[in-house]
């Protein structure tokens, strides 16, 4: 009997030892998990570009927060079912856009604008149709929360993929420990989309001197940039006016004569002034051949009714309607814009040179998950 004790005891304290050496070696603690701070994220920006807006000092571009961004903007868990992303309404194949009049959102439902491209918005101050937004970061939350989009709030969001094995990781690697939050999520998104540069297209080419512009679109790019002049005998398409410079807009806001009645206030609901009533953001024409259809909200199917519209159907009895589109005539005496239907033909193939087909296929703004 007494045997059997001994035996037990020093089974027991063999047992004791044992742990209490395994538990005491530094070699079997838990790993740690401490990443490294965040990478910088290298940038290459086109000088003939200029300046670009001012980055958030509390959200700098990094390798980790791009990356994370990346992943969210396709994750279909933002949204209330499970359905759709923020690339589900912008396609990379379509510079962002998603080829619909009116983007619909996780209920099917139509909502009361075309999805922008989502091109150069490093050059952006305000964002959307109406200019609304003023930051990247404040614009994400508006689709992710829209009852007619995505219509989850970031908060529930952040639940979600807090649960998931991926992103816990993912957003300590980008920010640091702790948990995953809105502001995380909308920081995330708003450094990727602000990598989503286009500078690469023939035209970009040809003003860097690497490549020649056909004769038909030399004429359309000089129809493009000029205000007609019948006095100066200078014929031209008009665009230039709010379409210029090497964005190819200059982001400000204009009435263009679509209705004499809007439907839309566009820029009027967010300053609420008069004067703004019917205006929306030019968008940039970078693209603007995979963009279709046109306008805020989609009414136009193809840029041969967008120059039809601006040189035959602009309704001048809008109130509102911007003074270098009323009076832009080629012809003395003229009631509209009066281009030649070999004119406007030479203005499409001028804008088809803005086409950049590097940025639609650039593995970096592409999927993750494909």
């Amino acid at each position: 009997m007494r045997t059997i004790q001994q035996i037990s005891c020093w089974v027991w304290a063999a047992v004791v030892c044992l742990f209490w050496s395994c538990g005491s070696d530094p070699a079997q603690k838990e790993p740690d998990t401490t990443y490294p701070a965040p990478k910088p994220y290298n940038l290459e920006l086109p000088r003939r570009f200029g300046a670009t807006q001012a980055l958030p000092a509390d959200n700098p571009l990094t390798e980790e927060g791009v990356a994370l961004g990346r992943q969210l903007f396709y994750e279909k868990a933002l949204s209330l079912n499970n359905t759709m992303s923020c690339g589900s309404c912008h396609k990379q194949e379509l510079a962002f856009t998603d080829g619909q009049a009116l983007s619909k959102g996780v209920s099917g439902v139509a909502g009361t604008r075309s999805a922008m491209s989502l091109a150069n918005l490093l050059w952006v101050s305000s964002f959307n149709w109406d200019g609304g937004p003023k930051t990247l970061e404040e614009q994400a939350r508006i689709p992710l929360e829209s009852p007619i989009e995505l219509h989850q709030s970031v908060a529930v969001a952040a639940t979600k993929l807090q649960a998931t094995e991926q992103y816990p990781v993912l957003f300590e690697k980008a920010f640091g420990k702790g948990p995953i939050t809105e502001d995380k999520i909308l920081k995330a998104l708003a450094q990727f989309t602000r990598t989503l540069i286009s500078a690469d297209s023939k035209f970009d080419r040809y003003q860097e001197g690497k490549a020649n512009l056909t004769t038909q679109e030399l004429l359309g790019m000089r129809l493009f940039l000029t205000h007609p002049d019948p006095n100066a005998r200078l014929r031209g398409g008009n665009c230039g006016d709010c379409h210029g410079g090497s964005l190819q807009t200059f982001n400000t806001f204009h009435n263009n004569g679509l209705n004499a009645a809007p439907k839309d206030a566009g820029r009027w609901l967010v300053t609420g002034l008069e004067k703004d009533r019917g205006k929306f953001r030019a968008p940039s024409l970078r693209n603007i051949a995979l963009t279709a259809p046109y306008m805020h909200d989609g009414r136009f199917k193809t840029l041969q009714e967008v120059l039809d519209h601006y040189n035959e159907h602009v309704n001048l009895r809008d109130p509102n309607i911007d003074p270098l589109i009323a009076e832009a005539v080629n012809d003395f005496g003229a009631e509209s814009l009066g281009l030649t239907a070999e004119e406007k033909l030479q203005i499409i193939a001028f804008l088809h040179t803005l086409t950049d087909e590097s940025f639609i296929v650039n593995p970096k703004f592409s999927d993750p998950n494909k």
